[in-house]
């Protein structure tokens, strides 16, 4: 789902991704333990405002970490950026490695995107 505010969380994610079937979704959109991950798109292509999208969804992806870690619950999450400058890359690798964030993709890149299309496929 696109764009779908998580009560848990209280603000809009980019893109939710359920355990449900498309009838269950109101139901189970209110239950935690149905999502399967979380991520956020930031489709701008201006390197120069690169850096705010970056700390947009970087601040995002901190609250939803927050807010499923105090009912003990992990979701995936990943970022999606279509411009994606050298600092940017060096913090969203040390937040790879750390597992703070699962996947990320340049989307201009479409090795990248094949690889994240991948891996949310087998989830």
């Amino acid at each position: 789902m696109f764009n779908r505010k998580v009560n848990l969380v209280g603000n809009n994610v980019d893109l939710c991704i359920l355990n449900c079937t498309p009838e269950e979704l109101t139901q189970k959109e209110q239950l935690p333990s149905s999502y399967i991950a979380l991520g956020e798109l930031k489709g701008g292509i201006d390197p120069a405002g690169a850096d705010e999208h970056w700390k947009t969804a970087r601040t995002a992806l901190q609250r939803i970490i927050t807010a499923f870690s105090k009912i003990e619950l992990k979701p995936h999450t990943f970022f999606i950026g279509a411009a994606i400058e050298r600092n940017m890359a060096r913090e969203i690798w040390h937040q790879l490695e750390n597992e703070l964030l699962e996947n990320a993709a340049n989307l201009t890149n479409d090795q990248q995107m094949v690889s994240i299309c991948r891996w949310i496929c087998h989830l």
